[in-house]
């Protein structure tokens, strides 16, 4: 099954908002007018992802599946997807200096676990680069690279483009190509966020069910806008699109969470 190609980094244009709370002068009048204050841009309520290692560059998605699945079973969070070169590269790591990526990068050689690698600096991540320059639409970066799961099956506790995504495997790994470290488990995501009424949903927020009854979060999709969520509903289906108005998740629903 084919993928479209991940992350292509826009430059869009965030706007600060400002106002006016007094008539401007007139053309004539020269007096010195206050400089407006202008409010800086939210920040995301995650952690930015450190330096990161990515491996591979497979034309067969099960190989980069099988590799991010033997990272895994050493206890490394890894995950596999379509690079912009169409090629499947396999990605993991969040160190907090280049050198020490390295390291572990070139201990995996040593060990025979992976060949070459490259080294994915914090800079380089939409996140990082729309927190820098102040342009750009993160929200939009997130709802682009959902859209490029659509397809792939759901497979509980999957995290890799070719062997599947469970609901938060699909959330996490969306947010953390962009940059951002979102928790691997829906409750866990549905507590580092903050609340937001569901009239006040915007493109990249997260919303949560309790599919198994009660209070307790157990499903998570990630918004795109005019009440339909992208999510990896359950075994045997695929990602897919749902609206929030399909009657199961309306009687289900507990909540949404921002993070940006």
């Amino acid at each position: 099954m084919s993928l479209r190609k991940t992350l292509s980094l826009t430059l869009l244009v965030m706007l600060c908002v400002c106002g006016c709370s007094a008539p401007q002068p007139a053309a004539t009048d020269r007096t010195p007018r206050p400089a407006v204050a202008r409010q800086p841009a939210a920040q995301p309520t995650l952690k930015i992802l450190g330096y990161a290692i990515q491996v591979g560059a497979f034309a067969n998605p099960g190989n980069a599946s099988r590799l991010a699945t033997l990272l895994e079973s050493r206890g490394i969070d890894a995950y596999s997807f379509l690079h912009e070169s169409g090629l499947y590269k396999v990605r993991f790591g969040d160190h907090s200096s280049y050198n020490g990526a390295r390291s572990e990068a070139e201990t995996l050689q040593r060990q025979e676990m992976i060949d070459s690698f490259f080294i994915v600096l914090p800079e380089d991540t939409a996140a990082e680069k729309i927190r820098r320059s102040g342009r750009g639409d993160l929200r939009q970066e997130l709802v682009a690279t959902a859209h490029r799961f659509i397809g792939v099956p759901y497979n509980w506790g999957g995290t890799t483009a070719n062997g599947g995504f469970d609901c938060s495997g699909l959330t996490m790994v969306t947010y953390r190509l962009n940059g951002l470290k979102l928790p691997r488990v829906s409750r866990d995501q549905h507590a580092a966020g903050r609340a937001i009424d569901k009239s006040k949903l915007q493109k990249g927020d997260l919303v949560f069910f309790a599919t198994g009854g009660g209070r307790r979060v157990s499903h998570v999709g990630i918004y795109i806008g005019n009440g339909r969520f992208i999510h990896a509903p359950r075994s045997g289906k695929s990602v897919r699109v749902t609206s929030l108005d399909n009657s199961y998740f309306k009687k289900t629903y507990v909540g949404a969470r921002t993070y940006l």
